[in-house]
């Protein structure tokens, strides 16, 4: 659920530990959500029937005027089918969802551009539940303490091993070998696309489209999405990504790359 402010966190949750009002305090309004105990008002079609609500104050004024007019939480799932590639416009949910949604409120292309880090305080200590731009490292120093990766009791969007998918078969390759490889499925006849942030070699194939990202983990971030659904657009046999770097700028990225390939793990 998408909240106007910290001051309505006691109304949707209940037994809300310290350190949660913490992380709140120093990241709302901002890509944090928090897994809390819900109160009783909260219902069990918003929490699919478990005692745990997620929280989160989004850092938009279009967003944030909304739910203050409404004077209540919204919930607020991602605008795109389950398991495929985020929206991060208006024009990739109506591309989605087409007429199935009756309005949309455009207020730009999202400034993160992946989904909001998952912190769950249901059990004895906190957990990260999902990364994202709020890092174990931020949360470890305003908490005092890491913050382990671990399981949960409660069930917590985009946590599926696979999901946030291209249609197109994807396929993550090291940095090490990625144009040695492509080059050499290129060779086979296929209709390729390549998602790299480094240099690409000069004169690659005509069956081979490049999209250059960004090398910040920031820029990447913003970039992502809409370059999936642009490669998906283009019908190729096969989506090529070049594997992120292993550090923790980029393990949000890493998270959401290793969850779109799943499925097309055994192609490499």
């Amino acid at each position: 659920m998408h909240i106007a402010s910290v001051e309505y966190l006691d109304e949707l949750a209940r037994e809300i530990p310290e350190g949660a009002r913490r992380l709140a305090a120093r990241f709302w309004p901002g890509p944090l959500t928090l897994i809390l105990k819900r109160q009783p008002r909260v219902p069990d079609v918003v929490t699919g029937g478990q005692d745990s609500v997620g929280l989160r104050v989004p850092n938009h004024p279009l967003a944030r005027a909304l739910l203050t007019a409404f004077g209540a939480g919204v919930a607020a799932p991602s605008a795109n089918r389950y398991g495929r590639v985020s929206a991060t416009s208006a024009a990739h949910v109506r591309a989605e969802l087409g007429e199935e949604v009756d309005i949309i409120l455009d207020g730009g292309p999202c400034t993160v551009g992946i989904e909001s880090t998952i912190v769950s305080f249901v059990e004895d200590a906190p957990r990260l539940v999902r990364p994202g731009a709020v890092t174990p490292a931020m949360l470890a120093e305003t908490l005092g303490t890491p913050v382990p990766v671990g399981a949960t009791t409660v069930r917590a969007p985009g946590t599926h091993a696979a999901h946030y998918a291209p249609a197109t078969p994807t396929v993550l390759v090291p940095t090490a070998g990625y144009w040695v490889e492509l080059l050499a499925q290129a060779a086979q006849g296929l209709n390729l696309v390549a998602l790299h942030y480094t240099q690409a070699p000069i004169g690659l194939p005509s069956n081979v489209t490049a999209l250059a990202l960004p090398e910040t983990s920031e820029g990447y971030a913003r970039a992502l999405y809409d370059n999936l659904r642009r490669a998906d657009a283009l019908g190729a046999n096969r989506l090529l990504v070049e594997e992120p770097p292993a550090s923790e700028a980029w393990a949000a990225i890493r998270d959401r790359l290793q969850r779109a390939s799943f499925d097309a793990r055994d192609l490499y």
